[in-house]
């Protein structure tokens, strides 16, 4: 059982990759290259968008800049994301028991719109997006750096995370991982202290 908890965004806390593909299939469309959504899906869930631009950018001889050009102006536009069912009520209550929530993401500031919309901000300590100066996940120094300003015990903290680099950075910062995986999607290249399928699993896991 876990008293603090770090989060991951997309994908987890919300389901946001239902526009992610869909941004990035009218890229595609853009630069006239074949368009797959299912493949889309999967390269970003058991990789990571940025896989998705390499991997795409050097099969097609395009720059990964350019296509990044358009992706990331129309993820924008078309983002409205959707919490998980069962988020607010397992953030909830984390807090009520005298534990604490912190984000930790790759998404630049607009996760703290998303959540201000959603009136979950003031259920988190503190976050790490894009605008902090950390290497990206798995390394384990954004981490790290929540862990020791706040003081956490590690063997009371849990990341919780849509893919496996999220149990990877977890394991790299000396805490437990639990894998939300709802579509049994994800092939293990490490292995989570647990896994889930639905938010509400989380409920007993809370100290």
């Amino acid at each position: 059982m876990y008293t603090t908890f770090f989060w991951d965004l997309d994908g987890t806390l919300y389901d946001t990759y239902p526009k992610m593909v869909l941004a990035f299939a009218k890229t595609l469309t853009h630069f006239e290259i074949p368009v797959e959504k299912h493949h889309i899906y999967q390269l970003m869930r058991q990789e990571s968008l940025g896989v998705a631009f390499d991997q795409y950018a050097r099969e097609y001889h395009i720059q990964r800049l350019a296509l990044e050009a358009i992706y990331y102006p129309l993820e924008k536009q078309l983002q409205h994301p959707q919490l998980f069912k069962g988020v607010r009520e397992v953030l909830q209550t984390i807090v009520s028991r005298g534990g604490a929530n912190y984000l930790l993401t790759h998404r630049n500031g607009s996760s703290l719109t998303f959540m201000d919309h959603d009136e979950i901000t003031n259920l988190f300590t503190d976050f790490v997006t894009a605008e902090n100066p950390f290497p990206r996940k798995p390394d384990p120094t954004s981490l790290n750096y929540l862990l020791d300003r706040h003081q956490v015990d590690r063997q009371d903290a849990v990341m919780v995370g849509d893919r496996n680099l999220d149990i990877e950075a977890g394991h790299n910062a000396g805490i437990a991982g639990v894998l939300f995986d709802p579509d049994d999607l994800i092939h293990r290249t490490v292995q989570p202290e647990q896994s889930i399928h639905q938010m509400s699993e989380l409920l007993p896991l809370i100290k």
